[in-house]
């Protein structure tokens, strides 16, 4: 069966750094549009990035354009999200999603992970 497995969240300072990875199984990762979304308690989940099938192709939600890079390596099934200056807004659980088709930043996905916890404090 698919399954998608974040990893490296964790507590961090605001202005620090994290790097979360997702590695996915079951299915042919070159062949989806990878993502990352965020919900924070009381909110609604929000999309923070999207890469295409080559990663060509990148879009980023308005709150995190300039901090946040994702990237994917389609030999290793995995998907990262680089984020940088981190604020304490950006505290939420995040989850990487893949689909085949669609448009990248709608939440409509095929397949989602557990979330890994991303906690900023001041």
């Amino acid at each position: 069966q698919v399954q998608l497995v974040e990893s490296g969240g964790g507590l961090v300072q605001a202005g620090g750094s994290l790097r979360l990875s997702c590695t996915a199984s079951g299915l042919t990762f070159s062949s989806y549009v990878m993502a990352w979304f965020r919900q924070a308690p009381g909110k609604e989940r929000e999309f923070v990035a999207a890469i295409s099938r080559n990663a060509l192709n990148v879009y980023y939600g308005d709150s995190v354009k300039g901090r946040f890079t994702i990237s994917r390596d389609n030999a290793r099934n995995t998907v990262y999200l680089q984020m940088n200056s981190l604020k304490p807004e950006d505290t939420a659980l995040y989850y990487c999603a893949a689909k085949v088709f669609g448009i990248p930043t709608a939440r409509a996905y095929d397949y989602w992970g557990q979330g890994t916890q991303v906690t900023v404090y001041h």
